[in-house]
């Protein structure tokens, strides 16, 4: 699960496996009170000018659109490129309305200029998940739509 070094054949990770786990808990914490689903992805470079287009395409190649109540909140993130994207589905969209997510990218973008990767990370993941709670609170029979994993790209 890290970023693949063409050059060396080795494994580079942005985070470490504790620093993983943290979010994978976190994800799976915030997914306990809602229907709603959140998944992280992190590559080193964004192939697109903005990062918000980079992660459209990701959010439909993740299938994060197919949700049943179209609540997937997809935290992009390109590490080296200094670019990330907080990207929610229409269904949580509409009631959160552009200004949550802004707000949202202020905050993990103060904690990343202090140097607090991991906790923006989990922190976002935090609000997002309490947002989800109000809007898509669990109910008895949901289940787990999307996997709660990190996924890396290139």
């Amino acid at each position: 699960m890290s970023f693949l070094d063409p050059l060396l054949g080795k494994k580079k990770s942005f985070f470490n496996q504790d620093e993983e786990e943290r979010m994978v808990k976190a994800i799976r914490s915030a997914e306990q009170q809602t229907s709603g689903e959140i998944r992280v992805f992190i590559e080193r470079h964004c192939r697109f000018i903005d990062p918000l287009d980079r992660a459209k395409e990701i959010f439909l190649e993740l299938n994060m659109h197919q949700t049943r109540d179209r609540n997937g909140v997809l935290l992009y993130i390109a590490t080296e490129d200094h670019q990330l994207a907080l990207l929610g589905d229409e269904g949580i969209h509409q009631r959160l309305g552009q200004s949550f997510w802004e707000n949202e990218i202020r905050t993990i973008l103060s904690d990343f200029k202090h140097h607090h990767f991991i906790d923006g990370v989990c922190h976002i993941i935090s609000d997002v998940g309490q947002a989800l709670k109000h809007h898509f609170p669990f109910e008895n029979g949901d289940i787990n739509e999307l996997d709660d994993t990190i996924v890396y790209g290139k």
